[in-house]
């Protein structure tokens, strides 16, 4: 073994918070070997994070250790238990199916804990029927989701890379297999709560909310009552988390209690889309037959999810009222924080009382054809307030032009109400509307290559995703309209 990987090895250094809460709350397991993993991609912000260079990224020991064959000396491997609501009904017990958390790194920035889980590790006590793996396909997108969304500004899990293996899994097909390298503050979910208190364990219950207090919201534990300002603490985050991906277009796909972190990140990329053309009933996951998971539904289920969270709370927290108060702030706090980020992304400094009507009409303009939901925003910052001389870059996009015209005179007033000037509005609306997303097809654009093993355009939109808001005129072509073919592309739950 050379020097840089015995020194990359040390620096490797796991932490052990969550395994302090004792047996019951995981199973101590190690990862299952995979055959001759290779390193696929990693995420040079989350190196950096950890001030692990990609040099010592691509040292056999490092690959084998972020692939689960290789035990790290001073990790503790384990499956945590859970369970949740899927799809709206009580499924009981669920758990880490596939995923094996190592430990906590430190940030050699901030000195914050993140801990660091291996998905597709293999089985665990909490796989049911399945075989603990992850495939290629799913492994990609999560990666490349994940950094996307960070790169938007939107809370969520980290990846710090990807790893693969010739070896094949059975899906609907044989497919390769994959394991990616997530990390997070923590993994505890809404369902980690409805585990406990389903099961009667008010001594758990506590534990574990004693546990996310003190290391995750630790303002809260001088509060008159701790267990309620928690719940309000983690319904406002997960309202201003929803709005955001309201303000983006992008779909979860599988908002199950589980799902759901008490962080209010973004957890566990599965069946997820960005909006192409604009559809507020738009279903990303083919396994969803209701729509419970549709772009419009998502404020809905939020907080639904957070009832469950209280539901489970509400021994701990003591009486209905209290708990409803915490939980009353859903609404108010969705509504102001969707509002505060479309003012943002129609380039309004000031909020006036028909602000509403004017964000509501140009969305229902846009859904009349399916008007492309990223492109429409980007477009809309060309918009001169007194010239109408780059109106069709907008309208082009547009089958309904009358009426976008008859919009366009309505925002222009308002835009003059407040006295805006052009290339500030325009240098503010291009800050927070994306000209690049990960669209479906990019996605599969870079897996298809992957499963031949050229990795480059995993590459290539890890390096474009991670600075959505800029122009780069280089890659043009990744922000222009989706080909035909994309609209027949379908994402479900197997992975």
């Amino acid at each position: 073994m050379s020097h840089s990987e015995t020194s990359t090895s040390n620096s490797l250094e796991f932490y052990k918070r969550f395994a302090s809460l004792g047996h019951t709350f995981y199973t101590e397991l190690q990862p299952t070997p995979i055959k001759s993993p290779y390193l696929i991609a990693t995420s040079p912000s989350m190196l950096a994070e950890f001030n692990l260079s990609a040099k010592q990224m691509q040292s056999q020991e490092v690959v084998e250790i972020f692939s689960g064959n290789r035990a790290q000396p001073g990790s503790t491997p384990l499956a945590s238990v859970y369970s949740g609501h899927q799809f709206g009904i009580w499924a009981g017990q669920l758990g880490d199916g596939r995923a094996i958390l190592l430990g906590e790194l430190a940030s050699k920035q901030s000195g914050a804990l993140h801990e660091i889980q291996l998905k597709g590790a293999g089985m665990t006590p909490y796989s049911r029927m399945g075989d603990g793996r992850a495939v290629l396909r799913s492994s990609i997108r999560e990666f490349l989701c994940s950094e996307a969304m960070a790169g938007l500004g939107i809370p969520t899990s980290r990846a710090l890379c990807i790893t693969g293996s010739d070896q094949y899994t059975m899906r609907e097909m044989p497919e390769k297999t994959a394991i990616v390298t997530r990390t997070a503050p923590s993994f505890i979910r809404f369902g980690s709560f409805e585990h406990w208190y389903y099961n009667d364990k008010s001594e758990q219950l506590k534990t574990l909310a004693d546990f996310v207090i003190e290391h995750y919201y630790p303002d809260l534990a001088q509060s008159e009552n701790p267990y309620q300002a928690l719940l309000r603490a983690v319904v406002i985050k997960t309202a201003d988390l929803v709005a955001l991906w309201q303000s983006v277009g992008f779909m979860h796909g599988v908002l199950n209690t589980d799902n759901m972190s008490i962080l209010g990140l973004t957890l566990d990329y599965g069946p997820f889309g960005f909006m192409d053309g604009y559809d507020p009933a738009h279903i990303c996951n083919h396994s969803d037959n209701q729509g419970r998971y549709s772009y419009q539904m998502q404020p809905r289920i939020g907080q639904w999810n957070c009832h469950a969270l209280a539901q489970a709370l509400l021994p701990l927290i003591g009486d209905v009222e209290s708990t409803q108060e915490a939980l009353s702030c859903y609404v108010g706090q969705f509504e102001s924080s969707y509002e505060r980020v479309m003012q943002a992304k129609f380039g309004l400094t000031t909020l006036q009382a028909d602000d509403q009507n004017l964000f509501t009409e140009y969305l229902e303009i846009m859904a009349e054809a399916g008007t492309d939901f990223t492109l429409a925003f980007r477009q809309l910052s060309r918009i001169q307030t007194t010239s109408k001389q780059n109106d069709n870059f907008l309208r082009d996009l547009f089958v309904n032009r009358e009426r976008l015209d008859v919009w366009l005179e309505s925002y222009r007033k308002r835009l003059q109400l407040e006295h805006s000037q052009d290339l500030e509005r325009q240098t503010c609306m291009n800050q927070v509307n994306p000209k690049y997303v990960l669209r479906n097809y990019l996605a599969q654009q870079a897996i298809e290559r992957a499963e031949q093993k050229d990795f480059s355009e995993v590459h290539k939109l890890l390096t474009i995703l991670a600075t959505p808001y800029d122009e780069q005129i280089e890659h043009e072509t990744y922000a222009q309209l989706p080909p035909d073919w994309a609209s027949t592309l379908s994402v479900s739950c197997s992975s």
